[in-house]
C-alpha cells in the first residue's frame, strides 16, 4: 500500500472518531441528560426570590401597630417575551399602555436576561385574574410579597414608611436588587437590617404556555427565606391615640417619657398624616402630595426636627444649677415689679419679694433673671460663669443629638462663648447682654424630645436613660434580645 493510501485511512478514521463523539453526545442529549431534555421540551428555568415577611411591630403591651398584607408584582424577562395582548394586560393589572410600553423598554435596557418589575404592590383582587390569564403573556411572571399595614392609622413619624431602593441603596448594600423595598425613615429605616429578614430562593420550571411545571432538581438547590424579627416598643397604641387627639387642628409635638427605663411612651407631631398612604401602588401620588403640602410639612417630625426657644419650661434648669452652684438658696427672696420691672418684665400677677418655690409656682421672669445673674457671677469673668452655666445646660441633654433611633433628630442649640465674643466683642458682654437665656429665650433653642428628657432627668434626680422607641427584639414568640441604653448624668 502506497503512502497516499495510508493516508486516506487515516484521515477517513478520524473523521469516522469525530461522528461517533457527535453521535454519542446527541444520544446523551436527548436521551439521557434530563435537563437538556426539559429544555428540549421547551422548559424555561426561573429564578424566583422570596420575599420574608416583614417584621411586626408591637407596642408595650403587644398590641399590633404594623403588620403585613400580601401584594404581588408582576415581572418581565425580555428575552422570553413573544407577542401578546397588549390592551388586555393592561386593562387586568390596571396600567396605562404607555407605561406597559416604558416598563418593557426599561426592562431591556436593564438586561434581556434577568427580570425587571412591570407593575408592583398588584392586590389579592388584581392578581386572581391575572393569575388565571398568565399563560397568554410569555416572559411575563408573579411574584408575591408583602405590603404593610397601619391598622392605627397613626405615629406616621415615628413608625416611619417602607419605599422601593435607590441606585445609591443598592450600592452600598449588596443584599438589595432593583425593585426591593427598604425603610425609609422611621422605625422601618432604623431596624431595616432586623425587620427585613433573608431572601430565599425557589428555582422553577416554566413550559411554554407559561405555567409553572415543578422544581428545578425537586428543590434540592432553592434556599428557604427567614422571617423578619417582631420589635416591641415601648410606645402605648393607647396613649399614642389620645394624644394625637388632643393635638387635632393644632400645629406642635407631644412626647411622653417614662423617666426610668428612657422608653418613649407617645412622640406625636401635627399635622399628620395616615401612614397607610404611603403603601400600594397610589403610593407614587400620594408622596408627591404630601411633599406639596408646604404649609402643614405633615411628614415633618416637629418632636425631633423642630426646634423652639423653651421659654418658662426652662427656668427649672436654671433653678437647679443655681442650686448646684451655691449661686442660691431655695429661700433667697427677689423682689418683682411686674410689667414695670427691669430689664426684664414679668407677665405674672403675685405676691413680691419671693423665693424659688413662689418663683417656679408664678413664673416669675424678675426672679430667674436675678438667680441667672447670681449663676454667672459665680465665675470671675461672664465669659467663665456663662461656660460653666453651659456645661451644666449640656448634661440634661440639650445642645445635642439624644441618639434616639431616629436619624433625622438635630442638636438645637445652645449657644458658646466664641458666638458672643464674636458677635459682642471679647470681654464685652455681661450676664445683662444675655440676660434673655435666664426666661428660655434668645439664642437658646430644643426639640420637643428634649424638653421631655429635661424633665424625665429631673423627674429621677438628676441622670436620664437614652430616650428609645425600641425596648426588645423578638426573635420568636418565646425568645426576645432586649436592648441597653446608656445612662447619662
Amino acid at each position: 500500500m502506497d503512502t497516499f493510501s495510508k493516508r486516506q485511512y487515516i484521515v477517513a478514521a478520524i473523521m469516522l472518531g469525530i461522528a461517533a463523539i457527535f453521535v454519542l453526545r446527541l444520544f446523551s442529549i436527548q436521551v439521557t441528560n434530563k435537563t437538556y431534555k426539559q429544555f428540549a421540551t421547551r422548559n424555561v428555568l426561573r429564578k424566583n426570590i422570596i420575599f420574608p415577611a416583614r417584621g411586626f411591630i408591637y407596642d408595650r403591651d403587644k398590641a399590633l401597630m404594623v403588620y403585613n398584607k400580601a401584594a404581588y408584582d408582576l415581572l418581565v424577562v425580555p428575552r422570553e417575551l413573544k407577542a401578546f395582548d397588549t390592551t388586555e394586560l393592561c386593562n387586568i393589572v390596571r396600567l396605562e399602555k404607555a407605561e406597559l410600553v416604558d416598563a418593557i423598554k426599561k426592562a431591556k435596557n436593564f438586561s434581556y436576561y434577568k427580570p425587571s418589575i412591570i407593575a408592583g404592590q398588584i392586590s389579592p383582587q388584581v392578581y386572581a385574574p391575572l393569575q388565571e390569564k398568565l399563560y397568554k403573556y410569555p416572559g411575563f411572571f408573579v411574584q408575591s410579597r408583602t405590603l404593610r399595614e397601619y391598622p392605627n392609622k397613626s405615629a406616621a413619624q415615628v413608625l416611619g414608611y417602607v419605599g422601593e431602593v435607590s441606585p445609591s441603596m443598592i450600592e452600598k448594600d449588596k443584599y438589595y436588587k432593583s425593585g426591593d423595598y427598604i425603610g425609609i425613615t422611621g422605625i422601618e429605616k432604623a431596624y431595616e437590617k432586623e425587620l427585613r429578614g433573608i431572601k430565599g430562593i425557589r428555582n422553577e420550571m416554566v413550559d411554554v404556555h407559561n405555567r409553572v411545571k415543578g422544581r428545578y432538581n425537586n428543590g434540592a438547590d432553592d434556599t428557604t427565606a427567614v422571617l423578619g424579627n417582631n420589635l416591641l416598643t415601648g410606645l402605648d397604641a393607647d396613649v399614642q391615640a389620645y394624644a394625637e387627639l388632643l393635638m387635632t387642628n393644632k400645629r406642635g409635638a407631644i412626647v411622653a417619657i417614662e423617666p426610668a427605663t428612657g422608653e418613649i411612651i407617645a412622640m406625636v407631631s401635627t399635622p399628620s398624616y395616615d401612614p397607610n398612604l404611603l403603601v400600594g401602588r397610589e403610593r407614587s401620588d400620594n408622596y408627591k402630595m404630601l411633599m406639596k403640602d408646604s404649609v402643614n410639612k405633615p411628614t415633618f417630625n416637629r418632636a425631633i426636627i423642630g426646634t423652639f426657644p423653651p421659654g418658662s419650661t426652662f427656668k427649672l434648669v436654671n433653678a437647679l444649677i443655681g442650686l448646684e452652684e451655691h449661686a442660691i438658696t431655695p429661700y433667697d427672696r427677689f423682689s418683682c415689679g411686674g410689667k414695670g420691672n427691669s430689664p426684664i418684665k414679668c407677665t405674672h400677677s403675685h405676691e413680691s419679694p419671693i423665693a424659688m418655690r413662689e418663683g417656679i409656682r408664678e413664673s416669675c421672669n424678675s426672679y430667674f433673671w436675678n438667680l441667672f445673674r447670681n449663676v454667672i457671677s459665680v465665675k470671675p469673668s461672664s465669659a467663665e460663669g456663662f461656660q460653666m452655666w453651659r456645661d451644666h445646660v449640656m448634661k440634661f441633654g440639650f445642645g445635642q443629638r439624644l441618639n434616639t433611633e431616629l436619624s433625622s433628630e438635630v442638636k438645637g442649640n445652645v449657644p458658646e462663648v466664641k458666638y458672643y465674643d464674636k458677635y459682642f466683642g471679647q470681654k464685652r458682654w455681661t450676664s445683662m447682654t444675655i440676660r434673655s437665656l435666664s426666661i428660655g429665650q434668645g439664642e437658646l433653642l430644643v426639640t420637643p424630645l428634649q424638653l421631655a428628657n429635661m424633665v424625665a432627668t429631673i423627674a429621677i434626680r438628676g441622670y436620664y436613660i437614652t430616650p428609645h422607641l425600641v425596648r426588645a427584639i423578638l426573635v420568636s414568640s418565646r425568645v426576645f434580645r432586649e436592648l441597653k441604653f446608656e445612662r447619662k448624668e
